[in-house]
């Protein structure tokens, strides 16, 4: 069986080492965490990932790169941010929103919409905090994918692990 795949949004002016370390610390050895850059919580999601021996990969914008170092594989698409998110929650079997803005919930609903269940940290201060309020676990009548809100970043690692799981197996 291929490694779990988790996309993680993540805010690109909000740095919270803590909050990154403690949800990797939870992901099992071989699980690939895919990014959209190096910048803001995602450094500190890519930085506790490679410490803990697991490899991250960037979906980057045209304008981003990322360290040239073990466990880190860029991907430079030359595409504006909104494009190369679609790369990411197509790539991953789970997305883990660990706060952001708009750019984070985009990929909220993106994932939703292609049916990748979703995990969404909530209590960061950030915007999407208000997801729950606003649509809770259903985004849409349609109730493309499961949508998961969680307390504690050990908690959305653990949520991400079971649902991508569960949704790699039904593909």
């Amino acid at each position: 069986m291929s490694n779990l795949v988790i996309g993680v949004a993540a805010s690109s002016s909000s740095f919270r080492p803590e909050t990154a370390r403690k949800f990797v610390s939870v992901l099992p050895y071989g699980t690939v965490v895919i990014l959209g850059g190096y910048w803001g919580l995602m450094s500190n999601v890519a930085e506790a990932a490679v410490e803990r021996g697991l490899e991250v990969v960037f979906i980057l914008p045209y304008f981003e790169d990322a360290p040239r170092r073990r466990g880190f594989i860029p991907v430079r698409t030359g595409m504006e941010p909104r494009a190369r998110s679609v790369l990411i929650c197509a790539s991953a079997d789970v997305l883990v929103s660990l706060g952001g803005e708009a750019g984070t919930i985009t990929e909220v609903f993106m994932a939703y919409g292609m049916g990748k269940p979703v995990v969404v940290l909530k209590g960061t201060g950030m915007s999407t905090d208000r997801l729950a309020e606003a649509f809770g676990e259903r985004l849409d009548s349609r109730r493309s994918a499961v949508v998961k809100y969680v307390d504690t970043p050990e908690e959305a690692g653990l949520e991400a692990i079971r649902l991508g799981l569960t949704y790699r197996g039904g593909r």
